[in-house]
């Protein structure tokens, strides 16, 4: 099943940018990223100018797509936690409250046991941030952001 896209507000978005900016800092690593499981980029961090970040995301939600699919074969619920090691690169991919998948590219600078101690407090914060994220979207009466978008603004929008 594909989840329905995700509204993001400033504030929450916000808050996760700081924990991606954290855990770059605190885990030495090259690039953190967070992705939705669709594959869109929605926080990065690091030395990004040198990674097509487009093109690691949606290749990091089909990897996620694909290992779910293994585990459901093996009676699994899902492996949330992943890791690939290069010889210049690592990879650790994290599956966050089920929801988003926190990304963390590192080298021999830092160690997988470092990556993982960070990544699961950043885990935790990240998961706090979407359930919040979640309860704002789904009060009732609560301001959506197309709220004001009418059928005719749409209409308007493909007529020249």
């Amino acid at each position: 099943m594909v989840n329905p896209q995700m509204v993001m507000y400033e504030e929450e978005f916000n808050l996760i940018q700081t924990v991606v900016d954290r855990l770059v800092r605190d885990a030495n690593a090259k690039v953190v990223f967070i992705v939705d499981k669709n594959g869109q980029l929605i926080a990065a961090s690091g030395d990004i100018d040198n990674v097509d970040t487009t093109s690691l995301a949606s290749l990091t939600a089909g990897n996620i797509a694909a290992t779910g699919g293994m585990a459901k074969l093996l009676k699994e619920q899902e492996f949330a936690t992943q890791f690939h090691e290069g010889e210049k690169a690592n990879i650790h991919i994290q599956l966050v409250g089920n929801r988003v998948i926190l990304v963390v590219i590192f080298d021999s600078k830092s160690s997988l046991g470092l990556v993982r101690l960070r990544v699961k407090k950043a885990s935790e914060e990240l998961n706090h941030v979407f359930e919040s994220l979640l309860k704002k979207v789904a009060e009732p009466g609560a301001d959506s952001p197309f709220s004001e978008i009418s059928d005719e603004d749409i209409d308007n929008l493909f007529n020249d």
